[in-house]
């Protein structure tokens, strides 16, 4: 049996990975949020793999509806600055599987590596490392959204508090 890529989709689905991986790097929260869909149900999770193997809903990051997306960049922005030691992140993320919901929707599977380095140290560590499951909608006009992302961490305990999501 042979399968046919979709070249077309394939590049819509990795510019949007890297434009996230770009705004979260950059640390320009806005241009984070405009990669997602602005429907009331898209939403950002973020747990150990741990915790969802077990059945537990605790988590670092829980941010189940455009409203609370909206916060967290006015949390970041707004009142969280300034009061954190601040750390430059580099992502690394690789699209390893997709498959169409439906016309307008996509399932996309991807790994990821978080590497940060404090400002305080200079010193890059790994930050997180796990993977992205992401359910995309694509527009008329050839872009996509995420309109929800659950990144899954492989390890349980971070060497350092989140303030920007992984």
């Amino acid at each position: 049996m042979s399968v046919v890529a979709d070249t077309t989709l394939e590049a819509v689905l990795d510019r949007l990975l890297l434009a996230d991986a770009d705004a979260l790097d950059s640390k320009d929260m806005q241009r984070w949020l405009s990669n997602y869909a602005e429907e009331e149900e898209a939403s950002y999770y973020c747990r150990s793999a741990e915790n969802t193997e077990n059945g537990l809903e605790l988590g670092f990051m829980f941010d189940d509806r455009r409203a609370r997306l909206e916060d967290r960049v006015t949390y970041v922005n707004e009142i969280w600055a300034g009061t954190f030691q601040d750390y430059r992140t580099r992502h690394f993320v690789q699209r390893i599987s997709h498959e169409r919901i439906d016309a307008r929707t996509v399932a996309v599977h991807s790994n990821f590596a978080v590497f940060m380095t404090p400002q305080d140290t200079g010193i890059t560590k790994i930050l997180a490392t796990g993977r992205y499951d992401d359910t995309v909608r694509l527009s008329a006009g050839g872009g996509a959204r995420i309109l929800s992302r659950r990144a899954e961490l492989d390890n349980s305990v971070l060497p350092r508090y989140l303030v920007y999501p992984v």
